[in-house]
């Protein structure tokens, strides 16, 4: 057994409860620690961390991050989990279940800065750094023991506490041979967790059940256990032919029940969509109503667009009725665009044949195909207004750049006066 210390870094071919060199407790043992160097890096309920280490008074109180009673939880911090409350648990219900929590709008803008802060300091510890979204991602660290003069294991562990001291916020890892293992073992032991998970992945697992699998939700799971198959032992346990029962993918889920995944970790992994939306306070249902929020989208989908360098190649409109039904409606742009005037322009008649009198609880707009931001609104004979309105856009965005998100607007943004 191989023993380290997350908080001073002792590491000994030993098996310790407390650190011999700083009587630390926060000690992982495990036979492959030092051999293993596939991690998973989870954020520990990120969004309400940052606010938490912004405003020091929310210490110890329960902090949802969501919009209003309408809207859905986002991210709820520790001491709310311990109420009951959950991600994507609807805000009215996490308020029934903690009543005294605070209830903060998400600052996406502050997120995604120190998620680039984590980002760069993942990518000094190994270039083989994939995105999984704004706060986790998953490292190969095969290989840098001689860059860093310590194993991948020490490694992370230095990685966590410098995240504590230069960001503020907390992070839970997972070690093990492959990305399926590494994201299970950082679900551990959250949060400021450090988890292993080695040769012993199979006999651990078996015991666990289906829905622990990445990828098995509540449906498959129910055709699982009408199968009889409720464990991860019981799923590895199928041979190939009878695991094509499931469909094509399941020898595939067979194996990874077993806890094997070949998968590599590519850190240029392919976006395919990005997308905004907004749940309302209260159900609109007039193309008057609808069509400021859908502005204010068209310009957050704009700047993400160009955060990432893409432009749209297309438009998709999402609506979700006062009774939850959800409608998706898309169009091509004759040519690629991040301007939103030219995205709303394209998404409005879209919206305009579904105002029925149908009461909306939410909105959203996204935009795919994505297409590279070189080329995009550059004008046309068709349009030979498009460079003048991209120009107008970049004026606006480094004026808010300057002086603030309220100084200049449309109208048809305005929020209703109440």
């Amino acid at each position: 057994m191989t023993s380290l210390c997350r908080d001073c870094l002792h590491h000994a071919e030993a098996a310790f409860r407390s650190c011999p060199s700083c009587g630390s407790g926060r000690v992982v043992t495990h036979a492959e620690l030092l051999a293993l160097s596939i991690a998973h890096v989870d954020c520990d309920a990120f969004f309400a961390s940052v606010e938490k280490r912004d405003d020091p008074s929310l210490r110890g109180k329960p902090v949802l991050i969501g919009g209003g009673r309408r809207g859905v939880v986002a991210a709820a911090c520790y001491v709310a989990r311990t109420r009951g409350v959950r991600s994507a648990m609807p805000m009215f219900k996490a308020l029934e279940a903690c009543p005294d929590a605070v209830v903060i709008k998400p600052n996406m803008a502050k997120y995604a800065t120190c998620a680039r802060q984590l980002r760069a300091m993942m990518e000094a510890l190994t270039p083989l750094v994939q995105p999984l979204s704004i706060d986790e991602a998953v490292l190969d660290l095969s290989g840098t023991e001689a860059l860093h003069r310590a194993p991948p294991a020490v490694t992370l562990a230095r990685f966590a506490l410098a995240v504590e001291r230069e960001v503020g916020v907390t992070v839970s890892i997972g070690l093990a041979s492959n990305r399926l293992l590494a994201k299970i073992a950082a679900g551990r032991d959250k949060p400021r967790g450090f988890a292993v998970i080695g040769a012993e992945a199979r006999a651990l697992l078996a015991s666990e059940p289906v829905r622990l699998l990445p990828g098995i939700g509540p449906a498959a799971a129910q055709r699982l256990a009408r199968a009889g198959i409720v464990t991860l032992g019981q799923l590895g346990s199928l041979d190939a032919k009878a695991a094509l029962r499931f469909g094509e993918d399941g020898p595939a889920l067979a194996a990874r029940a077993r806890g094997e995944d070949n998968r590599p970790v590519d850190p240029v992994r392919e976006t395919k969509s990005i997308s905004a939306e907004t749940t309302f306070d209260a159900d609109l249902a007039t193309a008057e109503a609808l069509e400021a929020p859908l502005w204010r989208l068209c310009e957050r989908l704009a700047r993400r667009l160009a955060e990432k360098g893409f432009a749209a190649g297309g438009v998709v409109l999402k609506l979700k009725t006062a009774d939850f039904a959800s409608r998706t409606r898309a169009a091509r742009l004759p040519t690629p665009s991040s301007v939103p005037e030219t995205l709303f322009a394209a998404i409005r008649p879209l919206l305009a044949r579904e105002v029925d009198g149908t009461a909306f609880r939410l909105i959203g707009i996204g935009a795919a195909p994505l297409v590279p931001a070189l080329g995009a609104d550059a004008g046309d004979l068709a349009d030979p207004d498009a460079p003048r309105r991209a120009a107008r856009w970049k004026a606006v965005e480094a004026l808010r750049a300057k002086f603030g998100e309220g100084v200049l607007g449309a109208g048809r943004g305005l929020r209703p006066k109440r």
